[in-house]
Formats: structure tokens, sequence, C-alpha cells
């Protein structure tokens, strides 16, 4: 079995599941909603957490609990995102089940191929950004405390915008 059989299979195989679940059109809607509404949340104290720490940074300033827990609400809105947008990945008419019509149909459609692959794959890797910087974070000295903040948030902040289906999401 190659790569991409067993890719097929295991991709079957959730589906497979989440159909089975048999989750209702007002299920999805209320969860794609959930997922907007959320994404505000998270974009608002993400930024919030760059401009503090930049703050920090500018003005020389200790890092203290306050700024701790802005970074960690940040931190918390991201992932609650994170978890509301693979829920919705699996049981989206844009998601894994946009890949059983097949990689080639799917990277040949520039809509498509955002939804399905480019959109929760960035998405990925800006959650783990922001993850590592809040555990190097934690590992910093009080000096760099800010710096590791404002730069791995900004860098996944900067992603997350990059990979907002800005058509579907305002318009």
């Amino acid at each position: 079995m190659d790569l991409s059989e067993l890719l097929s299979l295991v991709s079957n195989q959730f589906l497979d599941i989440f159909v089975k679940i048999n989750l209702t059109m007002d299920t999805y809607k209320i969860i794609l909603e959930a997922h907007s509404g959320i994404a505000y949340v998270a974009l608002i104290t993400l930024a919030i957490a760059v401009i503090n720490s930049l703050i920090g940074i500018s003005a020389k300033n200790e890092f203290k609990p306050k700024d701790r827990r802005i970074a960690l609400f940040a931190l918390i809105a991201t992932h609650i995102q994170f978890v509301f947008g693979l829920i919705l990945y699996f049981v989206s008419p844009n998601g894994m089940a946009a890949l059983k019509s097949g990689m080639k149909t799917v990277m040949g459609n520039a809509a498509l191929r955002k939804l399905a692959v480019e959109h929760p794959l960035t998405n990925i890797v800006a959650i783990a950004l922001i993850t590592i910087g809040w555990s190097l974070h934690k590992k910093a000295d009080e000096s760099k405390k800010f710096r590791k903040i404002a730069i791995f948030y900004s860098i996944g902040l900067l992603l997350l915008l990059l990979m907002i289906p800005w058509g579907t999401w305002i318009g």
C-alpha cells in the first residue's frame, strides 16, 4: 500500500465516522457560526497581546501577571478557535468531504484548495507558533518575555489573517 492509498483510507475512515454521527444542517450551521464568532474573539485577543508586548518592549516594562494573562487569554482563544475549526473541517462539505473528490480536483480549484488545504494547514502552523511563543516566554529571562510573545504571536496573527476566507466570512 503506497502513501496515497493509506491517506485515502484514513480520510475515508474519518469521513465515515462523522457521516455516521449524522449531523444535521442546523448543527453544521451552529458549528460554522461558532467558528466565525470565536474568530473575532481570537483575533482581537491576539492583537491585544501583540500590541501589549510591543508596548512592553518599547517601554522596557517589567513582565507582570497582567501581561501573562493577556498572552494566556490569546492562547486560549486561538486554541478554542482551532478546536471548532477542526470539528468544522470534518463536518463541512469544504473540508475532509472535499478531499473525497480527489486531490487533483481539490488542487485544481483555487477556492476549494484554500478551504480544504491551505486554510487548515496554515492555521495549524499559526496555532503552533503561538503555542511555541507561549512556551518560550515561560522559559525566557524577564527582559525577553515580551519579545518572545511579540515575535511568535505576531507571526501567528499574520498567518491567521492571511488565511481568513474574507469573502465568505464578511460577505
